[in-house]
This record gives C-alpha cells, sequence and structure tokens, in this order.
C-alpha cells in the first residue's frame, strides 16, 4: 500500500530528524552517556522498589494461600464425636482438607518439642483437647474469607476455641501498601528531577545552538520546524534512561535471586524473585520516552521565544 505523498515527506522528514538528533547524542558519547545515566539512576530506584514491593505481595498472597484453622475441641468430646465433627466439617465447600490430631498425639508432639517429657509423666490426666487442623479451600483462603469461616466454625457447640492468626499478615500487607504509596511520591518526586535534568540539558543545547537558530529563523523557519530535534534529543535521552534502568534493576535482582532462593529453600517454599516482565519494559520505556519528551518541550517553549534573529 502506498502511503499519500504528504504523508510520506511527513515520515520522512521525522525520520531523517530523529536519527540526526540520536547522530548528535553519539557524537558527544561522554555527555550523553552521563545524562543518560542519571535519568536511569533516577528511574531504576522506584521501578526496582516497586517491583520489589510486587514480589512481596505475591509472597503474602501465598501465605494466604496456606492458611490454616486449629478448632480446639470441648475436653467433653470423645474420639467417636471429635471424628464424625471432622467427617461433618471436610464436607463444607469453604474446606480443603481437615486433619485431626487426638489429645494423645497432641500430647506427644508437645513432649517432644518442648523437653518437658518427665513433668508431664507427672500429669494425672491429659490436659490437651483434641484439635481439628482445618485447610479452606483455594477461594477462601484470603483474610476475609478466612475470617468469616472463622466465625462459622467458631460457632459449632463442639468447639471450645477456633483460632486463626492472619493479624500478622494484615499488618504486612498494610505495611506494603504504605510502602507503594511512598514509592509513588518517590517516583513522582524523581520524575520532576528527570523533566529538570532533561530541561537543562536541552536548554544547554539550545544555547550552544543559538547563532544557528537564528540564521534558521531568518530563512523562515517556523518555531515547530525548530523544536523538533530538541524533541527527538529528550525522547532519546528519556528512552535511553529508561534502557539503563531496565538494565540496573536486573542486575539488582540478580544478585537478589540467590539469597532469596536460599532463604525460601530454609521455609520449604517455592517462592522466587519475578524481574521486569515484558509489560513493565514497555511502561518503563514509556515512562522515560515521556518525561523526555515533556522535560524537552518544556524547555524549548521556554527557551526558543527568547531567540529572535538580530536585524
Amino acid at each position: 500500500m502506498k502511503l499519500p505523498g504528504f504523508l510520506h515527506n511527513w515520515l520522512t522528514r521525522h525520520a531523517q530528524v530523529s536519527l540526526n538528533s540520536l547522530g548528535r547524542l553519539y557524537r558527544s558519547p561522554f555527555a550523553s552517556l552521563m545524562t543518560a545515566a542519571v535519568i536511569g539512576i533516577a528511574l531504576a530506584l522506584p521501578s526496582g522498589l516497586y517491583l520489589l514491593t510486587g514480589n512481596l505481595q505475591r509472597l503474602s498472597t501465598q501465605w494466604d494461600g496456606n492458611t490454616n484453622l486449629s478448632l480446639f475441641l470441648q475436653h467433653s468430646v470423645n474420639a467417636g464425636e471429635a471424628r464424625a465433627l471432622r467427617e461433618k466439617v471436610a464436607a463444607w465447600p469453604e474446606i480443603d482438607s481437615v486433619r485431626l490430631i487426638t489429645p494423645e498425639q497432641a500430647l506427644e508432639e508437645f513432649r517432644e518439642l518442648s523437653g518437658f517429657g518427665e513433668t508431664l509423666d507427672a500429669l494425672d490426666e491429659n490436659p490437651l483437647p483434641a484439635v481439628l487442623a482445618v485447610k479452606p479451600s483455594a477461594e477462601h483462603a484470603d483474610a476475609e474469607a478466612a475470617a468469616a469461616l472463622l466465625e462459622k466454625l467458631d460457632a459449632l457447640p463442639e468447639v471450645e476455641l477456633a483460632q486463626l492468626d492472619l493479624q500478622w499478615v494484615k499488618r504486612f500487607n498494610a505495611i506494603v501498601d504504605i510502602v507503594r504509596r511512598a514509592i509513588w511520591v518517590m517516583a513522582a518526586l524523581l520524575g520532576l528531577a528527570v523533566l529538570l535534568i532533561i530541561g537543562n540539558t536541552i536548554r544547554l543545547e539550545i544555547q550552544s545552538r543559538r547563532e544557528e537558530i537564528e540564521i534558521t529563523k531568518l530563512i523562515g523557519a517556523t518555531n515547530a520546524f525548530i523544536r523538533r530535534p530538541f524533541l527527538y534529543s529528550g525522547f532519546w535521552y528519556g528512552i535511553s534512561g529508561a534502557v539503563l534502568a531496565g538494565v540496573l534493576v536486573e542486575l539488582a535482582f540478580v544478585q537478589l535471586h540467590g539469597p532469596v532462593r536460599q532463604l525460601a529453600g530454609l521455609y520449604e517454599s517455592g517462592f522466587r524473585l519475578q524481574t521486569l516482565s515484558l509489560p513493565d519494559v514497555f511502561l518503563l520505556l514509556a515512562c522515560g520516552a515521556t518525561l523526555g519528551l515533556l522535560g524537552a518541550w518544556l524547555a524549548v517553549g521556554r527557551h526558543l521565544a527568547d531567540i529572535e534573529p538580530g536585524y
């Protein structure tokens, strides 16, 4: 399909200006690299922290999925009644599995873990009740659903105490939410810093090309025509900074992979850190390009109007 002539010319001019702007950055590699490095570090900090909080949130979700409820039965409940209650509760659609821990099993486990074997032998009777260890189904493993299930189980007449320890998970999620909000504030501040960095870089470039701009205006060039190469320069700065930010984040997470894998292994967990996904990469590049264009636009709009040819 052949493009219309005006559209073909428009695209050709933009491609030429884009490549020419990229060539200018290439011809001053040290200064361009320094600017891109500062932008990359500014983008890498919030990106890495946000990715880290996403991994922490995923980890807390896995903990929610391993939620267990403990039902301490009345001392008057005998072994047959405990087994019947186990079968009854296991048939509920909210329940994945139920394990019965008899008083004898509980006492033996406590004896092994506590080290008070001789003291326990001195007891006239077993003080521990039968316990049902209940694992909710996947649909009822989150904090709210598990709390509702806890109330339902606690209402059973055979149950003396129903226990669910999810307070630490709720506190952990609240802390992660606070950290995520703090990261957004940091991202806004660092985004402003990127705008200032690119704006100042473009301002210096405008000043260094002042005579060229005056001559171009003398032969009838519009502000839009003069603005175009500076906007592409800001675009390339933003893209290069975003690419460098992605590399820095990946390198940082590579360093964390080994220790995190070892720590997860100690808890018999298969948890692994997730790095930048393809949508994350595109989002990072889009943010870098947008900040680059916006910073260049603000700088050009502010300083280009002050340059007028002298007659």
